[in-house]
């Protein structure tokens, strides 16, 4: 299948190229007439009503065109945008005209959520690269929303600027009045400027999305189709600074053991910081912070992992969230990429900055005080373009060295550090050419950490480097078909206890002993590894495709700055896709896809073998079905010892349904099933649903539970060295059948007081259950075949601490085998409630509460939701306090 797989990529592209080769060049799209702008010398109040005279005159833009439900047609209102500027701002109005405006849809919600109300938004380009840019947009209620463009179809709003906008709302409809400071927008001084410009109006009870330019059917791109915003002469960009200093008060009542010597269950901490953001000449943004404090930020979910794979949580601090997107390598050109088990690395993971110390304790350590997280002395970056087209982000921390305090169990006490002083930089630039229709990337992630005598060399790398380089190429003059990829590699080094760590961990797994190829290497004080990817997309017209190949070397590793799940993988998929694109009297676009994906290690064990299916349907009214579904076919399984030989992958497949109701509507609701089986008996099942409800404006209630049933012939229990087990290469490799059962809820009250006073409640609580039984052991490698303890001869038996012990041959010479007693029961329940004010723009309070409680206990396994909610209800609960004031400075 392998030759056949790269023959048929193979094909893909050169077909593609020969298609550029053959096609005549396109005409020049039909260019939207430019949108004057109007210089103003008297101030213009921001209070949604339109009385200036600036905004009496002819309107910069009208006669918008629908988006959808039908693209092309005419606007069901109409809509009039007038913009203008001065030394320090830009500005834009726009009368949002309604024939019904007791029907217009305005509820409040915290900044960044419109909450399905009517929305008008308008873009920029202002380097005019027609490919990158800004959005600031203003629901009917008042809500502020903005973000960053890339890529020229994606948006990010993790960007929050300090602006202005108010909304009014009257007979003939409503009215949004914007300052845009120049100072939040970074550009190119010219005498006669040229920014590109877009506005998009959202008509929420029609389900109508307006814009004065839209993408055509069967077309992708859209900062690439803005019109030209002319008039801006004698505009220079402001060259100031923003300070944010802020002050903290944190009280924490925590749960503690009486005898801990260092927690009677208080503590109180005060703390000061800031953020600093200015200008580098036109083109670039200086941000820096010292000592970051991101205590008003939701809290993450409990997950309960079983996997050899370290979970992954989002980036929520928002020092690191604003301009994230600048830091974006790897997939960029094309406007979507598939994946199929391949495992995408994320070059530039933030949350390794800061995160919780990795230093262990003493062994027989009865008590300790350990940092929650390490602390950021400071850190800077800087984002902007240069030169045209020629994007560019640096970023810069240091973190602290942090120690422990601990005592043994013989009342000795003493303290260690934990983690060392750390130095993280970032380098990221991408140029676009000819139109964007090409563009090269470069990226390249340091760590470098500074033992000092503090005996954590055989704990962590010393040195860390990744590099990678990345690109795309139209293959076509209409830019129908995109080539696009990156190459990658990675360097750590340390000591030899280190290295060796290393090659044992489960990303790379270089014991595995039927591995002739790998191998550990106690001598080792480096690891390199490489990798690269290579997708060929077609991106307009009703057939679309989207293929891929790429490898990682064993020894490529990204997790000192990134994240990466594993290495030694070659994967490459097939996909194809048809999209009825042009909306009838019920549906908005439905389309279909089919793909077929394999992977295999460096050892050329075939590891996966895949097809997949997919339909997804969009009706006019909102509603949304997803149904996908495939077959597995019987591979290697080269994980499922944990480092030990591979054993057998069995046949099997999954189904996944999805369905979602207008989220528009004051009452929205989804549901989603997804069942998955194979041939040896496993099977999964996991249900969700959930629901949004708007009782009133400002208002909205969330709850989504779910439940997971999930039944596992073999699941990895533990690993014994016996050289009398020949045919598994001298290890016991043993494994139980599980039955886990897992219940859990999300809920949310967001309440808007008004566009600038929230309150927002989170909670999660969770229940899991997992029971462990008919406990076995790998009987062949390659194989799925086990010798069930208690049979042919072989034993199982319970100690007094109730440990399941296993001796696989009864009386004779094999050693037992400790099994533990797997089995749990854990339960949790953590939320927090956040009171936001942005008192001024850009100044913000927080008052914070946060509970966390859980509880994990190894019995049975046996699954009890009601009595297990009700001991979690009785369960000490940790409890944290804090409330923050920044204040925004322009000097």
């Amino acid at each position: 299948m392998r030759p056949v797989l790269f023959s048929l990529l193979l094909c893909l592209a050169a077909s593609a190229a020969a298609a550029a080769q053959q096609a005549p060049a396109p005409p020049p799209p039909p260019q939207h007439p430019p949108v004057h702008a109007v210089r103003v010398n008297d101030p213009i109040v921001i209070d949604g009503i339109l009385d200036e005279e600036v905004w009496q005159g002819p309107p910069s833009a009208e006669g918008f065109r629908q988006q959808s439900p039908v693209p092309g047609a005419p606007e069901s209102q109409r809509t009039a945008v007038w913009v203008a500027y001065d030394d320090d701002a830009l500005y834009v109005a726009a009368r949002l005209y309604d024939t019904s405006p007791d029907s217009i849809v305005a509820r409040l919600g915290r900044r960044d959520d419109s909450s399905g109300s009517d929305e008008f938004v308008v873009c920029l380009d202002t380097f005019h690269d027609k490919r990158t840019g800004y959005y600031f947009g203003l629901s009917a209620a008042g809500t502020l929303f903005d973000g960053v463009l890339l890529n020229d179809s994606w948006d990010d709003n993790s960007w929050d600027g300090v602006w202005n906008g108010r909304v009014h709302r009257d007979a003939r409809g409503w009215t949004a009045e914007m300052r845009i400071p120049l100072s939040q927008v970074r550009f190119r001084t010219a005498d006669h400027m040229v920014w590109g410009v877009n506005f998009n109006r959202t008509v929420s009870r029609r389900n109508e999305t307006d814009r004065m330019v839209i993408i055509p059917l069967r077309e992708s791109g859209f900062v690439s189709r803005f019109a030209d915003l002319v008039g801006l002469d004698g505009l220079h960009s402001q060259r100031k600074i923003e300070v944010l200093p802020y002050t903290t008060g944190k009280a924490e009542y925590l749960v503690h053991d009486r005898a801990d010597p260092f927690n009677d269950g208080s503590r109180y901490t005060p703390a000061l910081g800031g953020d600093l953001r200015t200008s580098l000449g036109s083109n670039l943004t200086l941000n820096a912070t010292v000592n970051p404090d991101f205590g008003q930020v939701e809290i993450d979910p409990a997950v309960v992992n079983l996997s050899d794979v370290e979970s992954y949580f989002q980036e929520k601090r928002p020092f690191f969230t604003e301009g994230l997107s600048v830091f974006r390598c790897g997939n960029n050109g094309a406007s979507d990429y598939w994946g199929f088990n391949w495992p995408e690395p994320t070059f530039f993971y933030s949350r390794r900055i800061g995160r919780a110390p990795g230093g262990s304790l003493p062994d027989d350590a009865l008590y300790s005080n350990v940092p929650v997280a390490t602390r950021i002395l400071g850190a800077a970056k800087i984002t902007g373009q240069p030169q045209p087209g020629f994007n560019v982000g640096v970023l810069q921390a240091l973190t602290q060295k942090e120690m422990a305090d601990y005592e043994l169990s013989d009342s000795t006490r003493g303290s260690t550090a934990v983690e060392p002083m750390t130095y993280y930089g970032v380098l990221r630039g991408l140029r676009s050419f000819n139109h964007d229709r090409q563009g090269l990337g470069l990226m390249t992630l340091e760590t470098a950490r500074m033992f000092n005598g503090t005996n954590l060399d055989g704990q962590f790398n010393r040195n860390a480097l990744v590099g990678t380089m990345d690109g795309w190429t139209a293959l076509d003059p209409k830019k129908d078909w995109v080539l696009s990829g990156y190459v990658t590699g990675s360097r750590v080094d340390g000591t030899t206890e280190r290295m060796t760590s290393l090659q044992q961990d489960p990303r790379h797994y270089y014991q595995r002993p039927d591995r002739s190829d790998l191998g550990v290497d106690p001598n080792a004080t480096s690891l390199q590894g490489a990798g690269a990817r290579l997708w060929v997309n077609h991106e307009k017209g009703p057939w679309l495709s989207n293929s891929a190949i790429g490898f990682l070397t064993p020894g490529y590793e990204v997790n000192d700055l990134g994240f990466g799940s594993r290495s030694d993988v070659i994967n490459g998929h097939l996909g194809l896709a048809y999209n009825w694109d042009k909306p009838n009297g019920w549906r908005d676009h439905w389309y279909v896809l089919g793909a077929v994906a394999q992977m295999w290690n460096f050892g050329g064990q075939h590891t996966m073998n895949q097809l997949f299916l997919k339909t997804q349907l969009e009706q006019v009214n909102g509603l949304s079905w997803d149904l996908s579904g495939g077959s597995m076919g019987r591979s290697t399984n080269d994980r499922g010892t944990r480092g030990g030989p591979a054993m057998l992958n069995p046949k099997g497949g999954w189904v996944s349904f999805n369905f979602d109701t207008n989220s528009k509507e004051k009452l929205f609701w989804w549901l989603s099933v997804n069942p998955d089986f194979d041939d040896a008996g496993s099977h999964s099942e996991y249900y969700e649903t959930g629901l949004t409800w708007r009782p009133r404006a400002g208002l909205a209630l969330t709850a989504g539970p779910s439940f997971a049933v999930n039944h596992q012939d073999a699941q990895y229990v533990t690993q014994a060295t016996d050289p009398l087990a020949t045919s598994t290469y001298g290890g016991r490799y043993a494994f139980a059948v599980l039955d886990q059962k897992t219940a859990a809820a999300e809920f949310r009250v967001d309440w808007s007081m008004t566009p600038n006073l929230s309150l927002q409640l989170y909670a999660q609580p969770l229940v899991s259950s997992g029971r462990y039984s008919q406990y076995k052991e790998l009987a062949q490698a390659g194989t799925y075949d086990f010798l069930v303890y208690g049979t042919n001869g072989s034993t199982i038996t319970r100690d007094s601490d109730g440990n399941y012990i296993a001796d696989p041959d009864g009386g004779g010479p094999a050693p037992a085998v400790d099994l533990g007693a797997p089995s749990f029961n854990y339960r949790s329940v953590r939320g927090n409630v956040v009171l936001r004010w942005e008192y001024l723009p850009g100044s913000t309070a927080y008052v914070v509460w946060t509970q966390e409680r859980d509880r994990q206990v190894y019995d049975d396994g046996s699954f009890h939701l009601r009595p297990t909610l009700s001991e979690l209800g009785r369960t000490a609960a940790n409890n944290i306090f804090l409330v923050k004031v920044s204040h925004h400075f322009e000097l």
